[in-house]
């Protein structure tokens, strides 16, 4: 009975730490749909009838199945019910047909792809890092844009985008980055994608051939690793400063194709990059005719000093590839993000995409156009600001009793995340690991790099967690840091 395998996953959930109620419905029951316990097309109870077998409120249940609904889990059918989506992929991996014994075989990129960082081992939980909180999103708002659009469609709309995506949507993106990112471009210049996984994939297939290199940020993003890997480039690490990605005269006997690189809040240390860094970047890009993939993926969240301007906005030779996404002032699941590109390869990027990506979802960019247009979008920025702001201060104020010579914290200035560097004689990843046994999902600074050997720290998110929780368990996050710290200091 499904009821009964909801509460036991919500019993599982309970331990060590309480989520909000409609939090553990939802997590019980996308779990149950990814391991495959909800079939495809299987038909759910009503609302009523979930709310009396889980004895909660019907606001409770209604929020949770309201936010699979709109993350595309779940379907709803207006007079018969709300089903299980086709589209859902498993967890459960199926024995590879050709595989001696039936047992599943990868190939070495496959190997590559599959292990570390692995998206499905980021539970939602207080301080797990490259979260956002969409718990706040205005999915009745959300739902009334995007059933108008579907009762307007036309049969163009339904079909395969060869365009770029949807005028309207690429013209307030176009708009959007004129004002407040200081990037020069017009309409044609903005392809919307899938998001940014995306994005990398199509610049790396149309600008760098297989082998060619590729410079990385290390420490560097896990999922930019994954996508230069699966599209076969030759990844060169280039350490990280204070000041942003440092590359030195040996870097130069390995030339680049690609420079991948996040300068606003270089993921994950958070280091902003100085103005004299970004003209050597420019410069050096000039120099070997090398492409810069600028990863803008939350400029929107500065919480102190001024803005710095883009890479692209600094640009006068076109060889800066601007990505950006809205998935971290929405929300996760929509999937979309957007490309800028020179305007020399504007038109082959278009045919590319709709051959290698078939890109559609038109009647969804044309409801967020309209969310964008009618201010909802700056609206639900400005609150997430405000609410980051404050669970940021209390992060921080939480962390100050254990800072000091051997704990600095770094990236704080912006986004969702910051970096608390430890010494290099401390185990981060076993630190992480007790730390998880609280409840407390942080990453090691060391599973970020490539080939550094000496970094150690946490990468600690604040944008999923609410106020309460970090009130809550950042004192535990900080006491356990001291302990940790004094146990190093006592071994040294």
């Amino acid at each position: 009975m499904l009821s009964e395998l909801l509460l036991t996953e919500i019993g599982r959930l309970n331990q060590p730490i309480k989520l909000p109620l409609h939090r553990q419905l939802y997590e019980a029951l996308r779990r149950a749909i990814l391991d495959g316990k909800l079939a495809a097309g299987e038909r759910l109870p009503s609302s009523r009838d979930l709310t009396q077998d889980l004895q909660l409120s019907r606001n409770t249940v209604v929020a949770a199945i309201n936010q699979l609904t709109v993350e595309g889990y779940l379907v709803s059918h207006i007079g018969s019910g709300t089903f299980v989506s086709d589209n859902v992929p498993r967890l459960t991996a199926q024995p590879h047909r050709g595989a001696p014994g039936g047992q599943a075989t990868l190939s070495t990129r496959g190997l590559g792809l599959s292990g570390s960082f692995c998206a499905t081992d980021l539970e939602i939980q207080p301080f797990t890092p490259g979260i956002a909180d969409f718990s706040a999103f205005p999915v009745g708002l959300w739902q009334r844009l995007q059933n108008k659009h579907w009762r307007m469609t036309y049969p163009d709309m339904l079909d395969y985008s060869s365009s770029g995506g949807y005028a309207p949507l690429r013209r307030a993106v176009a708009d959007y980055l004129r004002v407040f990112r200081s990037v020069p471009l017009n309409l044609e210049q903005v392809i919307i994608t899938s998001g940014t996984q995306e994005s990398l994939v199509l610049c790396a297939l149309l600008l760098a051939n297989q082998h060619d290199a590729v410079w990385l940020e290390d420490p560097a993003y896990w999922g930019a690793v994954k996508a230069f890997m699966a599209t076969g480039l030759s990844l060169h690490a280039v350490p990280v400063d204070d000041q942003g990605i440092a590359p030195q005269a040996l870097d130069n006997t390995v030339p680049p194709r690609l420079i991948y690189v996040t300068p606003s809040h270089q993921y994950p240390t958070g280091a902003v990059m100085s103005l004299p860094r970004r003209h050597q970047l420019l410069s050096l890009a000039r120099q070997h005719q090398a492409w810069i993939l600028e990863d803008d993926y939350d400029s929107e969240f500065r919480f102190s000093g001024p803005p710095i301007a883009s890479l692209a906005g600094l640009d006068t030779d076109q060889r800066v590839i601007y990505l950006g996404s809205f998935s971290k002032v929405l929300y996760p699941g929509l999937k979309l993000g957007y490309l800028v590109v020179p305007k020399g390869l504007a038109a082959a990027f278009k045919r590319a995409h709709h051959d290698l990506n078939r890109p559609g979802q038109m009647p969804v960019q044309a409801a967020l156009a309209e969310f964008i247009d009618m201010g909802h979008f700056a609206s639900a920025l400005r609150r997430a600001r405000q609410s980051y702001a404050q669970r940021r201060a209390s992060l921080l104020n939480a962390l100050q009793p254990c800072l000091g010579p051997l704990a600095q914290i770094t990236g704080a200035e912006q986004g969702l995340h910051l970096c608390l560097r430890l010494p290099d004689t401390l185990d981060d990843k076993a630190l992480t690991q007790q730390l998880g046994k609280l409840g407390l999902t942080v990453r090691p600074l060391s599973g970020y790099c490539l080939k550094q050997t000496g970094l150690r720290g946490l990468i600690i998110g604040y944008g999923y967690a609410p106020q309460a929780d970090i009130e809550h368990f950042g004192p535990v996050l900080a006491r356990t840091l001291a302990n940790a710290l004094s146990r190093s200091s006592a071994s040294a």
